[in-house]
């Protein structure tokens, strides 16, 4: 299921240079969500520590896949690549079972530089094992559209594959530049590597490259370990410290985006090439940013919005269109690539996050500007909200 250790995101390699630059003894603690209505089953655990066990554990750099991150991320410095040579997953970090409502109860506990790259592997593992051991149906099995009445998984990802070709084109004769983010919520690899043949098929292996900056654990961490108040701009000016300016693209959302934009002060709004939006309504946020750069001085013409919020193609034109003339866009488009729900029409992906729970103990919260994405203690997210000025302490 997991067939290399870079099959990954790339904002976790780089959060974990950070995390090793900065903070190497911190310890930390990520629990799984699942949002959505499947349920899983003992069997399903079984096998799902076996894969940890057995396969994920066995995930090591290769020489080769060390001289390409070398190459293509030079942004990873030299000592950071040795470490990541030597590094192996640690089984014991990960604890699992099935709760009475036959939910899936996952947490991942240990070194916060060490943990830090298990989140999405465990997506991808827990998302293929629910599609091959419980929901079925998909794999040929049923008629899916576009496939013959008696169809065979061949045939389900030959269609799913000219499906996304589709996509593909879309977005390129709409002018949308979108990376790809589906990896934790796949189907399964072997529907991963056909989305990556199709999407290939509209230009040259020239244009692919690595692409990732940080996520929202970058400064749900730093709140615990440098201070709730402005963790914003801690988070980021420590970024800018580890990476001198490369990799910049900010994360917006993780205590509200109004709480960010306090933090951005000049100096990092003209650091940073641009922000990432990923929740709340988009075309709100783009007035926002445009307002913000415009009280800086600074030319939202020279800036990027990378859009990240459950996109799709249609979705994605409709911005590009709202940011002509105003400000330039990119997008990263996830499970629409990966687990398109109008494909799978009777078999919808997984709802499922892992977030950080903890920081050397310390709660930790993501807040957002989308309340259903609120993650964190009941106390705590009361207190962050306070603390950022979102909320009274009774409200």
């Amino acid at each position: 299921m997991i067939k290399s250790i870079l099959d990954n995101d790339l904002y976790k390699f780089t959060m974990q240079m950070a995390v090793l630059e900065l903070f190497p003894k911190a310890e930390a603690e990520y629990r799984f969500t699942n949002r959505g209505l499947q349920r899983f089953s003992r069997e399903f655990v079984e096998e799902l520590r076996r894969v940890i066990d057995e396969e994920i554990s066995g995930l090591r750099l290769t020489e080769e896949e060390y001289r390409w991150l070398g190459e293509k991320c030079p942004f990873l410095k030299p000592m950071y690549l040795e470490y990541l040579k030597n590094f192996r997953f640690k089984p014991e970090e990960v604890e699992i079972c099935l709760t009475r409502e036959n939910d899936l109860d996952m947490r991942i506990k240990g070194p916060w530089h060490s943990t830090i790259l298990w989140e999405i592997v465990l997506m991808a593992a827990v998302s293929e094992l629910y599609f091959t051991t419980i929901e079925k149906e998909w794999n040929g099995s049923t008629k899916n559209p576009g496939t013959p009445e008696s169809a065979t998984l061949e045939s389900v990802l030959e269609a799913y594959g000219e499906k996304i070709l589709e996509i593909g084109k879309v977005l390129e004769e709409n002018g949308c530049l979108f990376s790809e983010f589906g990896t934790r919520r796949r189907r399964s690899f072997e529907l991963h590597d056909q989305v990556m043949r199709s999407l290939v098929r509209i230009k040259t292996l020239t244009w692919l490259k690595p692409i990732g900056t940080v996520g929202h654990k970058w400064i749900m961490g730093t709140s615990a370990l440098v201070g709730l108040r402005y963790a914003n701009r801690f988070a980021f000016e420590n970024w800018v410290d580890v990476y001198n300016g490369d990799l910049g693209i900010a994360l917006t959302d993780t205590f509200g985006s109004e709480a960010f934009f306090k933090d951005m002060d000049l100096k990092l709004s003209k650091i940073y090439d641009g922000f990432r939006h990923d929740s709340g309504d988009p075309y709100t946020f783009v007035d926002r940013v445009i307002e913000h750069y415009g009280k800086m001085g600074i030319d939202p013409m020279k800036k990027v919005i990378v859009f990240s919020d459950a996109l799709n193609a249609e979705a994605a034109v409709k911005l590009k269109k709202y940011c002509e003339g105003k400000i330039n866009c990119s997008f990263g488009i996830g499970t629409s690539l990966t687990n398109n729900s109008e494909f799978f029409r009777e078999s919808p992906p997984l709802n499922m996050v892992i977030k950080l729970h903890s920081i050397n103990g310390i709660p930790v919260v993501k807040l957002s500007d989308s309340p259903e994405k609120e993650t964190g203690e009941r106390d705590a997210l009361r207190v962050a909200n306070y603390i950022v000025g979102r909320k009274g302490l009774d409200e």
